[in-house]
This record gives structure tokens, sequence and C-alpha cells, in this order.
């Protein structure tokens, strides 16, 4: 469970330290622009056309440099993240006859993913899902299956998942499913050596 909000919340703060930077890059261009056109008319020197539009890039570019240098750094962390993902990836996608038999039973056919109100979906299962995504190094076991209805399955996606998600599906397991072992979802492969 540590090590799953370890992993949600650093990829949230990724995300919203891109999309915050990504802003702050967009004013600094628009605000240096405007600075500088007023700045031009102001002055109402005789210039010429390549002179306004050197000084408006180089001020545009003047603004723009922390949070560049910044926005290079985060795509730096989210390609070392990205390619750690991959080197985790187990080499069995597919969950075998024999898992998706006991994942099914477990679930008594029914889909555990999350419907409206946080309640327990009441379609019919029809997928072995990997709670934990498999491209995102999730492994192909029957700690990390979950029965889902293919809507919920096609919702779901390669996201993954909040740690309120993975609390709230052991708490609605523990309503039908006997064994304490079996109520954990979610596993992740360790990276290779």
């Amino acid at each position: 469970m540590l090590e799953l909000k370890r992993i949600y919340w650093t990829r949230q703060l990724l995300r919203l330290a891109m999309a915050a930077l990504t802003v702050w890059i967009l004013a600094a261009a628009i605000l240096s622009l405007v600075a500088r056109s007023g700045y031009a008319t102001a002055v109402r020197a005789p210039t010429t056309v390549t002179a306004v539009f050197t000084g408006m890039f180089e001020g545009v570019l003047a603004a723009v440099t922390l949070p560049g240098v910044l926005a290079v750094v985060l795509t730096i962390c989210a390609s070392v993240l990205r390619a750690r993902d991959v080197k985790r990836r187990d080499p069995v996608r597919r969950f075998s006859r024999q898992q998706r038999r006991e994942g099914m039973s477990r679930a008594d056919g029914q889909c555990e993913m999350e419907a409206a109100f946080r309640s327990r979906c009441a379609r019919p299962a029809e997928h072995g899902d990997h709670f934990y995504p498999w491209s995102k190094g999730g492994s192909t076991s029957l700690r990390n299956f979950v029965a889902a209805c293919s809507r919920c399955n096609r919702a779901k996606g390669a996201q993954i998942p909040s740690p309120g998600q993975q609390e709230r599906l052991e708490r609605r397991r523990r309503t039908y499913v006997t064994l304490e072992d079996a109520v954990a979802v979610g596993e992740r492969q360790p990276l290779p050596n």
C-alpha cells in the first residue's frame, strides 16, 4: 500500500508541476511580449522591424529561460520513470487460465471495479484486468488480478489507481472473500538487476 501511494503521488506531482510550468512559460512569454510592445510604443524611437523583433525575441527568451530549464528537468525525470516502468514489465502479459478461473471465482463472476457512489459495479465480469497496469510494471499475478466488465476495463485503461481506490477495493473484497491473503490487491514487478 505504501509503495502505491508513493508511486501515485509522485506521478501526480510530476503532472501538476509540468502543467504549472507550461502556464508559467506561456504567461512569461505573453507578458514579455506585451511589455516589449508597450515599451516600443512609449519610446517612439525610430527603429527597424528587425530591431523590434530582435528585442521581443530576447525579452521572451529571458522570460522563459528558468521555467524552460525546469520543464526540461521534469521531462528527463518523467523519461527515467517511463524507462524504469518498461524494465519492470512482466514478461508474461496475459493471465493464465488458472489465474483467470481463480480470479473470476473469487469475484463470483461480478465486476470488482467501482461504479456510482463508490459501490461495486453490478455488471458481469468479462475481463481480467491488471489492477496495477502491466505497462507500468504491474505483475501478472493473482494478487494483481481484478475481475472487470468491459466498460470498467476500458474506463480504467492504463491509469495507476489511487491509494483510495485500492483501499475501497480491498474493503469491498472483505465482504465476499474469506481468505485474508486474497483481499490484498496490486503488485508491482521488482526492477531487474
